[in-house]
């Protein structure tokens, strides 16, 4: 990878997705790399400029690579997301999840809360879920290995801040990362 150029981390519910951009200017090379596996690669491309688009993730999200010219033989890179800028989309993305890290059973697992549809992934993978109402609002019951998990949603009493969501797992409450 010599002509490496830039390099995205990108979140999404199956996990964080590293996107690699090869561009030789000079050989008009261009090398797409997610998770380290190349999924696309062109050879003699004539125009430097341009865009190169692929899907990420278990849901085949979309990811547009845009390639600009700044000035002479100077090149800006950009990611977009399902057509967004990587920024608008992360932080739409802060609005739709909710996500959690944990340690159990000598492992980590990243648990997210799709809120929009209320699925529920753990570490790349879509849980069986069960929705039960309870008396101050509902809980969404997974398991991890043979940890009862659920996950808690109250209203917050405030029109603004709208619905709360805590991960509680074997009756303990887990701190919510900002990503």
């Amino acid at each position: 990878m010599t002509d490496l150029v830039a390099v995205w981390e990108v979140a999404l519910s199956d996990g964080v997705h590293k996107i690699e951009f090869e561009h030789g200017t000079t050989s008009g090379k261009r090398v797409v790399y997610v998770n380290g596996k190349e999924v696309i690669r062109k050879e003699w491309m004539f125009k430097l400029v341009g865009k190169e688009t692929f899907c990420v993730g278990t849901a085949k999200t979309k990811a547009t690579i845009n390639i600009d010219a700044v000035s002479g033989f100077a090149y800006e890179y950009t990611l977009e997301i399902n057509g967004k800028s990587l920024k608008k989309y992360m932080e739409n993305r802060s609005k739709t999840t909710n996500t959690w890290v944990l340690h159990l059973d000598n492992e980590d697992f990243r648990v997210v809360l799709e809120k929009d549809t209320m699925d529920v992934w753990c570490n790349g993978k879509k849980m069986e879920t069960a929705g039960e109402f309870v008396d101050d609002g509902t809980e969404t019951h997974f398991s991890i290995g043979n940890h009862d998990c659920y996950i808690k949603a109250v209203s917050s009493g405030k029109r603004k801040e709208g619905i709360i969501h805590s991960l509680i797992v074997d009756n303990r409450e887990i701190p919510e990362i900002s990503c």
